[in-house]
C-alpha cells in the first residue's frame, strides 16, 4: 500500500480549481482542490481474514475539494460502489470505558431534554445497536436501528426486546420509522450525496413538527487548523464545519435549535426540528465562509511539513532498532500508516476491541493484537491514534506492567 500526498512538498501550488465538479452539499458548482493522497484503501474497518486478503484490498483516492460558495468539503473521486458496509465493518467504540462514558451522559442529556421516556426512536446508521439501546434502556423506549453492519444481539441489553434492527442502508423506503426522535450518529460523514440525505430524512418526517433530529460527525474545523491528516480516509467522503453543517440543516426544511461540540473538541453535534418557513437562526459557533477558507489554506500549507516530521521520526526510531507499536486500528491507523507510506516502520498494532483481535488491517495487512500482548513485546514507544485514550491507555499499561513512552497524533 502507498499512500502519496499531493501536499509532501510544501513549497507547491496549495489550491487548484476543480471548475466541473457540483457540490453535493449545496449544488454549487466549482470547486477548490486542496489536499490528495493516492492509493488508500477504500475501507478502513472491514475486517480481513489474513494478511494476503489485507494487502490485495481494493486502493482509491482521496481528492479533497473545498466549496467556496457553502463551506463543505468532498472527496471528489470517492465512488459508492466501495461502499460495502457489512457485519464485518468493526467500528465498535464501547470497549473503551472514555468513550462509554461520554456516550450514557450524551443519552441521559437527550433523554433528559427531549423527555425521551416511553418513546419511539429511530437511529440511522446505528452500527452494532450500542447508543440505541442505551437509549432504550434509560428511558424505556422502544427503538428501530437501521444500518448494513449492524449484528442484532452483538450487545447484551434489557431492552433488546424493544428494539428492532434492520441490515440495510436508510433511504426512502424506510420513511415509515420515524417516531418520536430520530438521531444518526457518524453516519453522514460517509454518505456523498448530503443534502440528498438530509432532505430524505425531513420527507419522512412530514408535518410532525415535533419530532426531533440529532445528529453527530466529526468537526472538520479541527482538522484543518490541527492538520489532523489521520482524520481523512476514504470513507469520510463529506466534511462539515459547524457553519456548513447548520447551512445544511436550515436549506432541508430545519431550524437548528443547538450547535456545539464533545469529546474534546472532536466531534461536532447539531440539534434540529422540522420547520415549515426557512429559519433565519443562526449560532454563534458557525464560521464565516472567509474563517474556514483561511482553515484550509493553513492546512494545505503546513500539512506538508507535519507528514514529512513523522515520516522522520519513524525513520530514525526503525534506525535505532526501536520497538514501535500503534495503539488502534481503526481509520485513524489506517491514514496514519498509508498517508505516511510507512507501514515497514511499525511492525504491530493493538485494539481493545476483541472482535478486531486476530484479524488483519486493510490495506496495512498488520494482525491486530490484543493489548496483552504488550506484556510480552515490551515496545519502546506507543503512538495512541487518539489522544483522548492516553490517560485510560497509559492506566493499562501500568496495569500490564509495560513501561513504555506513550506519545500521541
Amino acid at each position: 500500500m502507498k499512500g502519496q500526498s499531493l501536499l509532501e512538498n510544501p513549497s507547491q501550488e496549495t489550491t487548484k480549481n476543480l471548475t466541473e465538479h457540483i457540490c453535493p452539499n449545496c449544488g454549487h458548482q466549482g470547486l477548490s482542490l486542496f489536499y490528495e493522497v493516492r492509493k488508500v484503501p477504500v475501507h478502513s474497518c472491514l475486517m480481513m481474514p489474513n494478511e494476503k486478503e489485507a494487502l490485495d484490498f481494493p486502493c482509491g483516492d482521496v481528492v479533497l475539494g473545498f466549496c467556496d460558495h457553502c463551506g463543505f468539503i468532498t472527496n471528489v473521486e470517492f465512488d459508492s460502489k466501495w461502499s460495502a458496509y457489512a457485519p464485518n465493518y468493526e467500528d465498535q467504540q464501547s470497549f473503551s470505558p472514555t468513550f462509554n462514558q461520554f456516550a450514557l451522559d450524551l443519552a441521559n442529556r437527550l433523554i433528559e431534554k427531549y423527555d425521551l421516556h416511553n418513546k419511539d426512536i429511530v437511529e440511522i446508521g446505528c452500527s452494532k445497536g450500542d447508543f440505541l439501546l442505551l437509549l432504550c434502556e434509560l428511558g424505556n423506549n422502544r427503538g428501530v436501528g437501521i444500518d448494513p453492519s449492524t449484528v442484532p444481539g452483538r450487545v447484551n441489553s434489557e431492552a433488546a426486546e424493544r428494539v428492532t434492527f434492520i441490515q440495510d442502508y436508510y433511504s426512502q423506503k424506510h420513511a415509515e420509522y420515524v417516531g418520536d426522535f430520530i438521531c444518526c450518529r457518524h453516519t453522514l460523514e460517509h454518505i456523498k450525496p448530503t443534502a440528498e440525505f438530509i432532505n430524505t430524512v425531513r420527507r419522512s418526517i412530514g408535518d410532525r413538527t415535533n419530532v426531533a433530529f440529532f445528529l453527530e460527525i466529526p468537526d472538520t474545523v479541527r482538522v484543518l487548523k490541527d492538520l489532523a491528516f489521520e482524520d481523512i480516509y476514504y470513507e469520510h467522503c463529506s466534511y462539515f464545519t459547524p457553519g456548513s453543517l447548520a447551512r445544511l440543516f436550515r436549506s432541508c426544511g430545519f431550524e437548528v435549535t443547538d450547535l456545539y461540540r464533545a469529546y474534546g473538541e472532536q466531534y461536532l453535534l447539531i440539534e434540529a426540528i422540522p420547520t415549515i418557513t426557512t429559519s433565519k437562526k443562526v449560532f454563534p459557533l458557525e464560521e464565516s465562509l472567509e474563517e474556514v477558507a483561511q482553515d484550509v489554506k493553513h492546512f494545505a500549507s503546513n500539512i506538508g511539513n507535519k507528514l514529512q516530521n513523522w515520516k522522520q521520526h519513524l525513520e530514525q526510531m526503525q534506525a535505532q532498532g526501536k520497538r514501535i507499536v500503534v495503539w488502534g486500528s481503526g481509520s485513524k491507523c489506517v491514514a496514519f500508516l498509508t498517508t505516511l507510506d510507512t507501514i515497514d516502520k511499525i511492525e504491530y498494532v493493538v485494539d481493545i476491541n476483541p472482535h478486531r483481535h486476530g484479524k488483519f488491517i486493510p490495506g496495512v495487512g498488520k494482525e491486530i493484537k490484543s493489548p496483552e500482548f504488550l506484556k510480552e513485546y515490551q515496545p519502546d514507544q506507543v503512538i495512541v491514534m487518539n489522544p483522548i485514550y492516553c490517560n485510560e491507555i497509559g492506566q493499562m499499561l501500568a496495569n500490564m506492567g509495560v513501561t513504555t513512552e506513550v506519545i500521541s497524533l
